[in-house]
């Protein structure tokens, strides 16, 4: 069976969107167990007196609501970029999806 050259050309640009489509996933991924750890570091710092952070190859103790304002702070930036994965994942797959229909559309008319 053969295809025409304008088929290859999308059938290249899907390829794109998938490979897109596993960076954002990776990425995402990242940045939900960076919350994770984040959420985590919260919960055990409500359970203590004392509170460290770790400075390069250090660890020094910190004022505990500073380091607290950090975490919320950080949390709040993670869960934003989570959201902002998701939005362009949803456009990516949106455009692969309507892509992959003209392409099989196509394939069928060549035949």
């Amino acid at each position: 069976m053969e295809v025409s050259k304008e088929t290859e050309q999308k059938i290249g640009q899907l390829q794109m969107f998938e490979q897109s489509l596993q960076s954002f996933l990776g990425q995402k991924q990242q940045f939900q167990v960076q919350l994770v750890e984040t959420e985590s570091a919260l919960n055990e710092l409500a359970n203590t007196e004392k509170a460290y952070k770790i400075i390069g190859n250090i660890m020094v103790e910190t004022d505990k609501d500073e380091l607290k304002a950090e975490l919320h702070s950080k949390k709040e930036m993670l869960e934003l970029r989570i959201k902002t994965m998701e939005k362009q994942e949803a456009q990516v797959r949106e455009k692969a999806s309507k892509l992959q229909s003209e392409i099989l559309t196509k394939i069928k008319k060549e035949d």
